[in-house]
C-alpha cells in the first residue's frame, strides 16, 4: 500500500552566493524535500543539503539558454507536488526580491496545495555588506532603492529616473546591460561626481570589485572586465566603506588626470 501524497511547496531563498549565507530554516528545509526544483544558483553546494534520493530539476534561466519559461515552472512546481509530495523550489537570493516568488506561490495555491516561505538573504544588501558598504549610514544617506536593471520587456526600470533625483542609495540588479542608459540618467541630474561600486559575484570566492564616479564608471567596468552577474550600488555610502576608500581614491584621481 502506497501512504496518501500530502502535497507541499516550500518556496525557499537561497542567499547571495556564500553557501553559509542560506538560512538554518532553508536547511530544514531542503533536508526534507522530496523534489527540489532549482535556479541558476551561485553555489550549487547549497543542494548538498538536500536528500541524496531527492529528484533534482534544473530550471534556471541563464542568458542565451532559457530551460523554462515561468508557466511551464509554474506547472512543474505544481506536478511535482501532486505526484512526490513534498517540493523545494529553491531560488537564489530572496524569492520575493524579483524572484517571481509569488507567482510561484498563487499558481500552486490555486490548486490547494499549502505554501510555505523562507526568506533569503537579498543580493541587493549582502554584496554591499560584504565591501563595507551601509546602504543607510546617519547623516550620509536616509533611505535607498533597489531596481531591476531589465524589466520583463527588456527595458531599464523607468524607477531608474526616479531614484536618479534622489538623494537615496541606489542598488541596481540585473543592470550591466543597461550601464550607459543608467550612468545618462544620474548625469542628467548633475550626479556625475556620485560615487558607484560593480560588483560580481558578490559574496563567492569569484568577486571582483571595480569602484568609480557615474563619470567614470564604464571605464573602470571595461578595465576591470566586470560582467554580470553583478549589483551596481550609487551614493556617497560608497566612499564611506573602508574596504573601497582605497579604490574610490584611486580611481577619483584616474578621472583628474
Amino acid at each position: 500500500m502506497h501512504n496518501t501524497i500530502e502535497p507541499k511547496v516550500t518556496l525557499v531563498g537561497a542567499g547571495p552566493g556564500d553557501p553559509d549565507l542560506l538560512t538554518l530554516k532553508g536547511v530544514k528545509a531542503l533536508a526534507e524535500a522530496n523534489v527540489v526544483l532549482y535556479d541558476a544558483l551561485a553555489n550549487e553546494e547549497i543542494m548538498n543539503h538536500a536528500p541524496k534520493n531527492a529528484l533534482k530539476i534544473f530550471v534556471g534561466k541563464r542568458i542565451g539558454a532559457h530551460e523554462y519559461s515561468q508557466d511551464q515552472i509554474n506547472q512543474l512546481i505544481v506536478d511535482n507536488a501532486l505526484t512526490y509530495g513534498n517540493v523545494v523550489r529553491l531560488k537564489g537570493g530572496d524569492p520575493f526580491i524579483f524572484g517571481r516568488g509569488s507567482e510561484e506561490i498563487d499558481y500552486a495555491e490555486s490548486f490547494g496545495i499549502p505554501t510555505f516561505v523562507v526568506p533569503g538573504i537579498s543580493s541587493a544588501i549582502a554584496v554591499p555588506a560584504y565591501q563595507g558598504v551601509s546602504l543607510t549610514k546617519r547623516g550620509v544617506s536616509e533611505s535607498f532603492w533597489v531596481i531591476t536593471g531589465t524589466t520583463s520587456d527588456r527595458n531599464l526600470s523607468h524607477d531608474v529616473a526616479l531614484a536618479a533625483q534622489s538623494s537615496a542609495t541606489v542598488v541596481i540588479l540585473m543592470g550591466m546591460s543597461k550601464l550607459s542608459q543608467i550612468v545618462s540618467l544620474f548625469q542628467k541630474e548633475s550626479k556625475g561626481k556620485t560615487p558607484v561600486a560593480v560588483i560580481q559575484n558578490g559574496t563567492t570566492p569569484q568577486e571582483k570589485v571595480g569602484v568609480g564616479t557615474i563619470n567614470t564608471i564604464q571605464e573602470v567596468v571595461a578595465e576591470n572586465k566586470l560582467s554580470a552577474p553583478a549589483i551596481i550600488v550609487i551614493g556617497e555610502v560608497v566612499k564611506e566603506s573602508n574596504k573601497l576608500n582605497g579604490f574610490y581614491e584611486e580611481f577619483l584621481s584616474k578621472e583628474s588626470v
